[in-house]
């Protein structure tokens, strides 16, 4: 929760971040030349304790990296000044030994041109599906690249063949020339800077068993060549992790929201009130509610300006930040934080009132989870696992639900070993559940994150495939016009080529 504090003067201030008064997240975002001198400084000297201290107005002396005190507790305590010197060993001692051969030893690091392609899928001026086919497309035979594309691809999901949203779900890169700024999102800029000085290059799978087709690009070469590695490399350790991880969850937040993320957000809400349940710090309530306020998720943007405070949303549609207040976080990107157990606040309306629910079970709404705890039940850890996510789905009588979570099994949120869309198969199919939506989002080195919605009811229209088909196509369509279907398919894959080629020379120019 923030503070409020007395300053030496006598005045009143919101603390947003634990040893600032001056930093405030809806004015930090409109500060563009601290924005610039933030990632020109991360760009030049990797000095990422200045940065996030500059960022965070957290030291008059930004050369005083001892002066700050405050002890990130994760895995492991640790000091800002230490996580500076974890970065300053770079990739010595396996630092960086993310990828390695299943059974042999650890890969070198992807060349650097690999991951700004990696990085380019998640940027705004690329449409993702065009950049994702690049990403696969443009890469070497055995690469990590064509690893972690190949992986990415097969897991990427939009319903958009048969659900009423139809070409909606396909959000379109951003138009040069808009007259209308996209929100700053300082956790993507320093995200990038991280994939690129910690040697990450996106995902691959935990194991060679794991599910994701064989690795190909579009070179002809044969996928059985005794010589081709790419299907044996693997995540070195699914739990590893690196010293910058606690930092970012602290000031920013567990995942960090893309683009085309907030935009899906967005369009599955169409005008209705969110509900960022166990909200945290509030990074993903702050950027929805920018979001919110810019009008038409087309690229352009057109249909209004855009706002930068932390509580700007148009008319009645809001975005109502609930967390039980057990986490501690050094920043909070909000203030207006809802301090409840979920599942009575889902349980229990009172639409008079600005801090409950304005409908019972948040009917009417859309539910985000951000990374839903492993085991305990709505109000703490321990007890069965995955109880936390199990009771708010019984509490919740909306249609549309959108979790961000691991995509790969390895427990880190949710369910040991299951992810969320193999949970809301086998256990919520039944209530009419299906997902629409499996998008990658930006991940952070040795994690695998992405967005996962799922909807019921008239949400999924009439379609024999909303009903009850899970690949977007219904079986009697597929035999009547499945030659036809896969000719039009081959050239659409043909093109995704061309343009993904653009879409990834578009992102090594920004």
């Amino acid at each position: 929760m923030v503070m409020t504090v007395t300053t030496s003067t006598g005045n009143r201030v919101t603390m947003y971040c634990l040893g600032s008064l001056t930093f405030v997240p809806g004015e930090a975002v409109k500060d563009e030349e601290t924005h610039r001198q933030v990632l020109r400084r991360l760009a030049e000297t990797n000095d990422f304790a200045t940065a996030i201290r500059t960022w965070f107005h957290l030291s008059d002396d930004v050369n005083a990296p001892e002066a700050d005190e405050y002890v990130y507790h994760a895995i492991a305590s640790m000091k800002l000044s230490q996580v500076q010197r974890a970065v300053d060993v770079g990739g010595a001692k396996g630092m960086h030994g993310w990828y390695k051969l299943e059974g042999s030893d650890l890969l070198p690091p992807p060349p650097q041109a690999d991951i700004e392609s990696y990085i380019s899928i998640f940027l705004p001026s690329t449409a993702t599906a065009s950049a994702l086919t690049a990403f696969q497309s443009n890469a070497k035979r055995s690469s990590i690249r064509l690893r972690s594309a190949t992986y990415l691809l097969s897991k990427r999901y939009i319903a958009s063949a048969w659900h009423p949203l139809g070409n909606q779900l396909i959000i379109p890169k951003t138009k040069k020339d808009s007259k209308t700024p996209l929100p700053c999102n300082p956790y993507f800029d320093f995200w990038a800077w991280s994939c690129r000085n910690l040697e990450w290059c996106g995902p691959v799978p935990i194991s060679s068993s794991a599910s994701s087709p064989p690795a190909s690009n579009t070179d002809g070469e044969k996928k059985d060549d005794p010589n081709d590695t790419t299907n044996k490399i693997i995540l070195t350790n699914p739990r590893m992790s690196h010293h910058i991880l606690p930092i970012f969850m602290h000031h920013f937040g567990c995942a960090v929201p893309s683009h085309e993320s907030l935009c899906l957000l967005k369009l599955f809400a169409r005008g209705r009130s969110i509900i960022d349940m166990g909200s945290g710090n509030g990074y993903w309530t702050f950027m929805l509610r920018q979001y919110l306020s810019l009008g038409s998720t087309s690229s352009s943007f057109s249909s209004s300006s855009s706002s930068s405070s932390s509580s700007s949303a148009p008319s009645q549609q809001k975005v109502y930040a609930v967390d039980n207040n057990q986490s501690e976080w050094r920043v909070m990107w909000i203030d207006d934080t809802i301090i409840a157990d979920g599942v009575r606040w889902l349980s229990s309306p009172s639409p008079s009132s600005s801090t409950s629910c304005p409908s019972k079970g948040g009917q009417d709404m859309v539910l985000l989870l951000v990374y839903p705890i492993v085991g305990g039940d709505s109000s703490a850890a321990g007890g069965k696992e995955g109880g936390f996510t199990r009771e708010l789905m019984k509490a919740y009588k909306g249609d549309t639900l959108a979790v961000v979570g691991t995509q790969n099994g390895n427990g880190y949120t949710g369910f040991k070993g299951v992810t969320m869309d193999e949970f809301m198969e086998r256990e919520w199919k039944e209530e009419g559940w299906r997902k629409v939506v499996q998008c990658p989002l930006p991940s952070f080195a040795g994690k695998d994150e992405a967005l996962f919605v799922f909807q019921r009811g008239k949400a999924l229209g009439n379609s024999e495939e909303g009903i009850g088909a899970d690949l977007g196509k219904a079986k009697k369509k597929k035999r009547k016009s499945g030659k036809k279907k896969g000719a039009e398919a081959e050239n659409k894959n043909e093109e995704d080529q061309r343009e993904g080629k653009e879409e990834e020379k578009e992102g090594a120019d920004e």
